[in-house]
């Protein structure tokens, strides 16, 4: 059977898109190739967020294909994802050698997709189309790579994490973001569905599991507020399964009855989720961090200014203080948790003004780490429409003062794990350095320590941290807690 290499560009939905592909093609009995060089299907599973995504994307593509035409010309072509989904057929035509574009909604039609063009039986395939239902088909794991299909159940799995997507799609519509365009309206999978994949992974091995969605704290709204009662037109109750909770849940969001169901997996160790908004932390979810012993201390919050005026104009629906008063909340609610954000400088009208309260923002917070962006138009959004736009000499001046003192906080909040005991999972050898372990904390510290066995993959160790790195901590193998 051929041989397929997937190269994902872009945001954890990505990764995860990719790794279902993956599974469906191993399924079929596609093997994975280690390299693009050794592969008969190339895929690029894309990114539309910013343009240098874009950009990056299509120049690989380009170097593969005058590479593979010259020296392999049956080789197969692909564009995945957001990028592919935006720009469709233009794709084809600016790069006559890609034979298949496979929009968002499509990724579960991959295998046979190429099955068709591997036997002659279709040339070029273009299919960006919208699929009712297409949220549910992103399903399927690849823990073992290409041994999943031996069955082999007394091998530990290769990942003790994972992702799972709980739903496609956004409502939110924020003036610089291209994602309701490329991943259309906010869909949700039913709460049984979900907990039946969760189960499926700790049954494998999996001890941490990573909900996912574009805004996943939208889960089960479809627009309106978090509080908001139907999902699929049924009321969040019924997506519970009747043995986990019989009562009523008429002061819970669905997603938090999501987050419920999925605690009371046996054997789970770990729950986290990815990507929310600070308009989903309603009380509810806060008081979820108390009550919840495996909802872990950690909450990306995606604030992405510090300026009320630019706040406005990005459509984000919240304003400084509401964001200050979240995050007081979460850390009375778990002292300990760590707070990540992603902010955007140079967004359009932004004035040297608008940019130091973003800066005032960061040191108050303290965030533990953040992801910075210079504003990228994208178009067919309003933003890239926007007067004032942002020379980009000034956003890269802005970008690099936001980046240093982030880093000046991160270093301080890391230098306080220094001595300290604290629980990490292990999740197996260091990319890095693979003579080195790696895991992370509750609060999504990444900790590295030295360890010549691997019997401790998968398994809650507590470690005392004797140095701190750029955003890594170090635990002393000698002092590891076994």
């Amino acid at each position: 059977m051929p041989s397929v290499f997937i190269k994902t560009y872009g945001c954890q939905m990505n990764e995860r898109d990719s790794e279902a592909v993956a599974a469906q093609l191993v399924a079929k009995g596609y093997t994975l190739a280690p390299s693009e060089a050794a592969a008969d299907v190339i895929l690029l599973n894309t990114c539309g967020v910013r343009d240098f995504a874009e950009r990056k994307a299509i120049g690989k593509m380009q170097n593969i294909a005058a590479d593979v035409r010259k020296n392999r010309p049956d080789v197969v072509l692909g564009f995945l994802g957001c990028m592919a989904q935006s720009r469709g057929q233009e794709l084809i035509d600016r790069l006559p050698d890609v034979d298949l574009v496979l929009g968002t909604q499509k990724f579960h039609h991959a295998a046979d997709y190429l099955d068709e063009i591997l036997a002659g039986r279709r040339d070029k395939i273009v299919d960006v189309a919208a699929e009712p239902g297409s949220e549910a088909t992103i399903r399927e794991h690849l823990l073992y790579g290409n041994v999943a299909r031996n069955g082999d159940g007394h091998r530990p799995p290769l990942q003790v994490t994972a992702f799972v997507s709980i739903m496609q799609g956004c409502n939110q519509y924020c003036t610089f973001c291209i994602v309701p365009y490329t991943r259309g309206e906010e869909r949700s999978r039913g709460i049984a569905d979900i907990v039946a994949e969760c189960r499926q992974l700790v049954s494998q091995g999996v001890k941490e599991i990573t909900l996912l969605g574009q805004i996943v704290t939208s889960y089960g709204k479809r627009g309106g507020s978090s509080r908001e009662a139907k999902v699929d037109g049924r009321e969040p109750e019924n997506f519970l399964p009747s043995t986990l909770d019989s009562r009523p849940s008429t002061t819970k969001s669905p997603f938090v009855q999501l987050l419920d169901a999925v605690h009371e997996i046996e054997g789970l160790e770990r729950i986290r989720f990815t990507a929310p908004h600070p308009k989903g932390y309603g009380d509810d979810l806060i008081e979820a961090y108390a009550r919840l012993p495996k909802l872990v201390e950690s909450a990306h919050l995606p604030v992405q200014s510090g300026s009320d005026r630019v706040l406005k104009l990005m459509h984000r629906g919240y304003t400084r203080e509401r964001f200050l008063g979240i995050v007081k909340k979460l850390r009375g609610a778990r002292s300990d948790i760590g707070i990540t954000t992603d902010i955007i400088v140079g967004f359009p009208g932004e004035t040297e003004d608008d940019f130091e309260q973003t800066l005032s923002l960061a040191r108050e917070v303290q965030f533990d780490n953040a992801y910075i962006f210079k504003y990228s138009p994208r178009r067919d959004t309003p933003a890239a429409g926007m007067p004032g736009q942002v020379p980009l000499k000034i956003r890269e001046e802005r970008n690099h003062r936001l980046l240093e003192t982030i880093n000046e906080i991160g270093r301080r909040k890391y230098d306080l794990f220094i001595g300290r005991r604290t629980q990490i999972l292990v999740e197996g050898p260091s990319k890095k350095n693979p003579a080195r372990m790696t895991g992370r904390t509750r609060c999504n510290k990444i900790v590295v320590f030295d360890h010549a066995g691997r019997e401790h993959r998968g398994q809650l160790l507590d470690v005392k941290i004797t140095r701190a790195g750029s955003f890594t901590l170090y635990g002393d193998p000698a002092i590891v807690n076994l």
